[in-house]
Order: structure tokens, then sequence, then C-alpha cells
């Protein structure tokens, strides 16, 4: 067996590969071209595969950024595990082990000094390892030196029929009365004070999803597939929420008024425009137990669980 940095002719072996080791997240050609090879942080000796009588048998997708992430920069000791895989037929003969052990080293010799899997932007797959789907990955992270950090939980909602709540309705009537808070669409006076708002209060992946969506609603070529809400308080920006297609979210409020129920208000008035717009079906991929409780008030149900890994390299 060898292990060699990715070519171009191995793209058709790399994605089954991928597919028959990675059941529940397969992946197309069009989507491995555009999230993986046109990734500006994409680099062949970082997509490592082992070969086997000329037959690729397993592989690891590793990123380090090559660009900055707007002002979050290089993040010079970070590297990211994105995708992984060992062809079923050929598991259990140690090549898993010798691909990780192969990329750590390169990492490490590279000045990395942690790696994760695999919450990487702007391009994971899913948020990290599926418990359900593969339990023994689980397992096999854990003999190469990793160890599981936190989780992650994946939901989705059914908006047939969907309602806001008398409950809810009286609260956003309450809070506009005693508050001062108001929920509108997005309008570019927003901009100015919107956009350094999540860049403050959320960060600068948050922004880039933000960026991508106002893009596209202001840009006039998706704007009946977006709702983007901005909560006020007294005229000042408290929160937002953000919906493309089925997939909801991110959405935030100010720490400092999340007791006043805005972030109930901004989701169910999200998940009613899409109802309205003849959108049947949210999903999200990455939540926590405390928010995935306010989820479960609108309808939303777990779909899939994923334990993000962690690695120090010293």
């Amino acid at each position: 067996m060898d292990i060699r940095p990715y070519r171009g002719a191995d793209e058709a072996d790399v994605l089954s590969v991928w597919s028959a080791s990675m059941t529940a997240d397969s992946l197309g050609e069009h989507l491995f071209r555009t999230k993986v090879l046109l990734d500006p942080n994409f680099q062949p000796e970082n997509l490592p595969v082992a070969v086997e009588d000329g037959r690729v048998v397993g592989f690891v997708l590793a990123l380090t950024r090559q660009v900055p992430l707007f002002l979050q920069g290089l993040e010079p000791d970070k590297a990211w595990i994105t995708a992984f895989g060992v062809h079923p037929d050929d598991q259990r003969r140690g090549i898993g082990t010798a691909m990780f052990q192969h990329i750590v080293e390169k990492l490490r010799a590279a000045g990395r000094k942690t790696i994760d899997i695999s919450p990487y932007v702007p391009n994971y797959f899913v948020p990290g390892v599926d418990v359900n789907a593969y339990p023994g990955t689980l397992r096999f992270l854990e003999t190469v030196g990793f160890r599981r950090l936190y989780d992650a939980i994946s939901m989705g909602a059914d908006l047939s029929g969907f309602q806001i709540p008398p409950e809810i309705v009286e609260l956003e009537r309450r809070r506009e009365a005693e508050d001062g808070v108001t929920i509108r669409p997005v309008t570019s006076a927003d901009l100015p004070e919107l956009m350094p708002f999540i860049v403050k209060h959320f960060g600068w992946d948050w922004f880039r999803h933000a960026q991508d969506y106002l893009l596209d609603l202001f840009g006039g070529a998706n704007t009946h597939h977006i709702c983007f809400l901005v909560a006020r308080r007294h005229g000042e920006i408290v929160g937002y929420c953000q919906q493309r297609l089925e997939r909801f979210g991110p959405f935030g409020v100010n720490p400092e008024y999340r007791n006043l129920g805005i972030g109930r208000l901004l989701l169910f008035r999200c998940l009613a425009t899409m109802s309205a717009r003849h959108t049947f079906f949210a999903y999200f991929l990455w939540t926590g137990e405390d928010a995935a409780r306010l989820y479960s008030l609108a309808g939303f149900k777990r779909r899939r669980e994923f334990a993000i890994f962690h690695r120090e390299l010293g």
C-alpha cells in the first residue's frame, strides 16, 4: 500500500470510497468539485489517498487556511478534517490508522497544533461524526488520539399548515408595547448597522452566511426563497433571523436581551413566512441541547446527532 497526495485522475475512485464508507453522507461530482477541489484552502497533499494494486482504498480530507477568513485571519495553529473513509472491503487492515498517522505527522510538521473533526468553514459537509450512522468511527478516532469535544444536533420541522400559537402572538404584542420590540423584513437601511452587529455578537462565519443570503436577496435572484428578519428594540438592532429554501438559520439575539423572548418571535415569524410561501419543510445542521428545546416548541424534531472531535498535536 502507498499513501500519496490526491491526483486529478483519482476523482471517481475517491468518490466511490466516499459513498461506500460514508453511507449517510455520500457526495456527487458537483459538490466534490465545488466544495473540495475549488475550495481556496484545498491542497492535494492534504487529501492523501491510500492506493493498493492501483486502486484507491482510502482517503483523508484535511484543510488548513491558505487565505484568511475575513478578519479571523489564517488561524495558523489550526487544521480540520472534514471527511475520511476506507472502503468496507479493506477495513480492519490498519489502513485508516496508517492514513491518520500520515496526515497527523504532516500537519504537525507544518506547525499545526490542533485538528478538529469537522467544524471547518466555509465548506464543511456535516458538523462532525454521526453517532448513530458511524458508531465504529467514534471508537476508531479515540484509538488514534482524538477526544470527543461536544455534540451537535440536527433538526427538522414539517411546516404544513404552520400557524403561530396565540401565546407567541400575545408575546409579540406585549414586547412591542412594553419594550419597543419590532420584527420586520430586512431593508437596505438596516445593512450599515446589521453587518457590524453580526460580526460583534456572532463572528465572521455568521457574517459570511448573512452576506451570502443578502447578496441573493438584494441581487433579486432568489427573493421568494429567502426570509431575512431584523429585530429592533427602541430602534436598536438586537437580533436577526435568516432562511433560504428549506435551510433555516442561523439566527441570534444580542445576549443582553435574550430574556425577552425575542428569539422565539424571530423563529415563529420566519417559519410562518416559509409556510406562507409553500416551503413546507425546514431544517438546520447544528445546534446544542439548550437551543434544541426552543426549536422543539416550534415543531422541530431531531434528525441526526454529531460528535465533534479534537486532537492536540503538541
